[in-house]
């Protein structure tokens, strides 16, 4: 498992133990078991008022935060009972342009929602169920028959529903690297084939590909491009006419937030992240006002201001546990779950919860957190890279729903575990070259073409004295940087390989091992 990916886990893990101290008495008891069935029941009530009190403490939480971590621009919507409660925009869009009054984010600042697109597009899949235009068990290859993955048996039986909950045995953000490269939606999903495979429906590995590959198999049961359905079966029935998911849709809006990373003590806007090869996966941009709406019917099960969009039976699926996800350590501990598209866990006070978190590493992090049996859900949207500030915003949030008091540190709690997000990859960053290198051979003997299947061809050449190596279906260049040996080095600045990654790249006779892409065993090129 990658870091990035042990520190999702975590991340996840942290958000199912909102409030997760001992729990204080309270005067009000919970309903008697015959009003509601036993196993909705919590051991701790809350009272009337107590989520207008938590909605009245986020001014100041989201004051804190912002204070604390420097972060440019965040927007946060409440919704109970209906009705948004709340929606306000805090700081600025772009920290290169001032403190000017356009430059301010409010509740129509439209933000790239990453990994919270997971969970909108499940809605989607839950409309198309409803309409009988497919079943969350339907195979996808039914729906897209050049699809393949590598053992027969998987490819013929893989479902939207295994994809959407990460059970197909693909390993962890399979094809995410092949997108840096410039692969578009139809190249990574045929490389995919080409990746070794985990139990079938008993292990869980996080993948964005996955997830795309699902949605596509819907898209093509609609007869329709992802991005037309979304809209069709969603966007436009919810009234949430600033969300798209398409990124030219969000460079497009006058009012968007651009991505920052944090460079040194200050955050600055370097990179924009286009996400379109994955959208279904990464790609839908929304405001919090849009995504108030799409709270509210998600509480409303499926129904928005008596439109019904998708049937309670389709949707249970999505927001209930279908598996795994990060497993209990002791037997005292709560395991958290997965359904198709939502992480499911259940609280301190015996509540279940469904949420998601997105995060570019290139500058967004969201969140999301609905808990059902109080009918409140909370949405926190920034334009930084993940640091954890909407989870820790959520979590003071739901702390307070719960129990009427924040009863963790939890901005310290998720600072410390989503950091390493942030950290630049390979196994050289930070160190100094050999102070007496054993010398290269004579470059020419470096030149030439190196294949593979996954990644394919890596092209090594000679220019003015020095190594370049071109990638991906756009040649991208790199340039080689002599280390020791047949060792050398390049650079990588994407969405998975931050700035100040450093990548090996080691000729072994007619084979050449590139250290960033050997993740999977699979980065190894011959000549």
């Amino acid at each position: 498992m990658t870091m990035r990916a042990a520190t999702a886990a975590v991340a996840v893990l942290l958000l199912a133990l909102v409030g997760c101290g001992p729990a204080k008495p309270v005067s009000n008891p919970s309903p008697a078991p015959a009003q509601v069935p036993p196993n909705e029941l919590s051991g701790i009530d809350i009272p009337a008022g107590r989520v207008d009190d938590a909605v009245s403490r986020l001014d100041g939480l989201v004051a804190d935060l912002m204070r604390d971590s420097g972060i440019p621009g965040m927007a946060v919507a409440v919704v109970h009972g209906g009705k948004t409660l709340y929606a306000k925009g805090f700081g600025i869009k772009d920290a290169g342009k001032g403190d000017n009054p356009d430059n301010k984010v409010n509740a129509d600042t439209v933000f790239q929602l990453a990994s919270i697109s997971k969970s909108v597009g499940a809605t989607v899949v839950a409309h198309e169920v409803t309409e009988g235009a497919i079943t969350w068990d339907t195979p996808v290859v039914t729906k897209l028959p050049g699809f393949a993955l590598m053992d027969p048996y998987v490819t013929a039986n893989v479902s939207v529903a295994d994809l959407y909950s990460h059970r197909s045995g693909l390993p962890d953000h399979a094809g995410d690297a092949l997108e840096d490269l410039g692969y578009d939606r139809q190249q990574v999903l045929e490389h995919l084939k080409y990746l070794p495979l985990a139990p079938f429906r008993i292990s869980y590995a996080y993948t964005n590909f996955g997830v795309t590959t699902a949605a596509s198999a819907v898209a093509a049961a609609a007869g329709k491009s992802w991005e037309d359905l979304s809209d069709e079966a969603l966007y436009r029935p919810l009234g949430m006419t600033s969300t798209s998911s398409r990124f030219a849709d969000f460079l497009a809006r006058p009012n968007h937030a651009v991505n920052h990373i944090k460079v040194g003590d200050k955050w600055e806007a370097r990179f924009q992240r286009d996400p379109d090869p994955q959208t279904p996966a990464g790609g839908v941009s929304s405001s919090v006002n849009d995504m108030a709406r799409w709270l509210t019917m998600l509480l409303g099960n499926g129904v928005y201001n008596g439109q019904r969009i998708t049937s309670p039976e389709a949707l249970l699926p999505a927001y209930t546990p279908q598996v795994i996800s990060v497993s209990a350590k002791n037997p005292k501990a709560r395991a958290s779950t997965y359904g198709y598209g939502f992480n499911v866990s259940v609280t301190s006070s015996g509540r279940t919860q469904y949420s998601h978190s997105g995060a570019f590493g290139l500058g967004a992090a969201t969140t999301f957190v609905a808990l059902p049996s109080a009918d409140v859900a909370i949405v926190a949207l920034t334009n930084a890279a993940p640091y954890g500030i909407p989870e820790a915003l959520a979590a003071q949030f739901m702390d307070l729903v719960q129990y009427g008091q924040v009863r963790e540190d939890w901005p310290q709690l998720y600072r410390q575990q989503l950091a390493p997000m942030n950290n630049p990859d390979g196994s050289l960053v930070g160190k100094q070259p050999p102070v007496s290198p054993a010398p290269a051979k004579p470059l020419v003997e470096y030149v030439g073409v190196y294949v593979n299947d996954y990644w394919g061809p890596a092209t090594v050449t000679e220019r003015d004295g020095k190594l370049q190596l071109a990638l991906g279906p756009k040649n991208q260049t790199f340039d080689l940087t002599h280390w020791d040996g047949d060792t050398f080095t390049f650079p990588l600045s994407t969405e998975n390989a931050l700035p100040g990654s450093i990548s090996k790249a080691t000729f072994t006779g007619t084979g050449l091992n590139l250290e960033y892409y050997d993740s999977d065993k699979l980065g190894t090129f011959t000549r």
